[in-house]
């Protein structure tokens, strides 16, 4: 018995001494939101209270276009994923660009409920604030699931759609990056909201990536900093936790507007057949597969994925 108690203490000292360990290597508190607007937001940046948070988001370009383009990023993204695209859409359009609530330097929501419906109202609600009454939406993975639900709740609201690499149908992933493993497996996940190893956020970012060399040192810096704004790391946890719709897709074949399906064609999270999907169903559309390019074209490969989105801007004709 003395030896067999010996042997368990022993197991628990080592247990002990790793968990202290991996919390000195990898656990790492919030980062005060002051220094991190101070390195992520810019002279263009602006916050407005939107359901008692203070949204962090961009307004730029000219003032005089009445249709503004509005851009929305996807999971654990920000509206930095953008930013390649912003030179050339701001020198004859109006830009809208915001951190979605539970990313970036906008936070989580108090009622921790990431459900589609409820980004939708705050859609709504934050277009309201800044008095845009028409706009062409456009998003990414998550912020495509929000803007197709968005243009079918809001129709008068949303003058032409833009999906990239968008969620919405049933998930048939070839890879999925191992921070969303994580995020979905219960107690794991828990973890992961004192424990945040920088290596797992540039395994991710190198997953959604063809090509690994554009996964610079900023890039990773600027996702890892801001995955540790106070309430996100619990937020990227909450979402993953929703129940969602398995039937929603079906309403997709409603979309009314003028739709830009784009899509990288090394897309492994949301497979490129994803986008055959959009451009059977939506009765008016145009897609367009980027080559050598992963699930964010627009920031792995922003010249070659912004060539079609102005064409599709400028066109007034129906692409049927």
């Amino acid at each position: 018995m003395k030896y067999l108690s010996r042997i368990l203490l022993s197991i628990g000292s080592l247990v002990v001494i790793f968990l202290i360990t991996t919390l000195l290597l990898f656990g790492h508190r919030d980062l005060p939101l002051t220094d991190l607007k101070a390195k992520y937001a810019n002279s263009n940046s602006s916050f407005i209270a939107v359901e008692g948070i203070n949204v962090h988001f961009r307004d730029e370009g000219n003032k005089n276009d009445t249709i503004p383009i509005v851009l929305i990023h996807g999971t654990a993204a920000s509206l930095h994923t953008f930013d390649a695209w912003s030179t050339e859409l701001t020198k004859n359009h109006r830009m809208i660009r915001m951190d979605l609530p539970a990313y970036g330097l906008t936070g989580p929501f108090a009622n921790r409920d990431y459900s589609i419906q409820h980004y939708t109202r705050f859609l709504k609600q934050f277009l309201d604030k800044i008095k845009v009454k028409k706009c062409i939406l456009a998003g990414n993975s998550l912020g495509g699931e929000i803007a197709w639900n968005y243009a079918l709740e809001q129709p008068k609201m949303v003058e032409k759609l833009i999906l990239i690499d968008a969620a919405g149908y049933p998930l048939l992933s070839k890879s999925v990056p191992i921070a969303f493993k994580i995020g979905r497996t219960p107690i794991i996940n828990k973890v992961l909201t004192y424990i945040t190893p920088r290596f797992i956020v540039k395994a991710s970012i190198e997953n959604i990536y063809f090509d690994k060399s554009k996964v610079t040192s900023s890039l990773i810096d600027r996702y890892y900093e801001l995955t540790l704004r106070a309430g996100n790391r619990q937020a990227f946890v909450d979402h993953f936790t929703v129940i969602k719709d398995s039937l929603a897709y079906k309403k997709i074949k409603q979309i009314s507007q003028p739709t830009l399906v784009l899509w990288g064609a090394e897309d492994l999270l949301i497979p490129v057949s994803n986008a055959t999907k959009f451009h059977k169903d939506i009765p008016n559309n145009l897609m367009q597969i980027v080559s050598k390019s992963g699930h964010t074209p627009m920031e792995e490969s922003p010249l070659e994925s912004l060539k079609p989105v102005l064409n599709f801007i400028k066109t007034k004709d129906s692409m049927k």
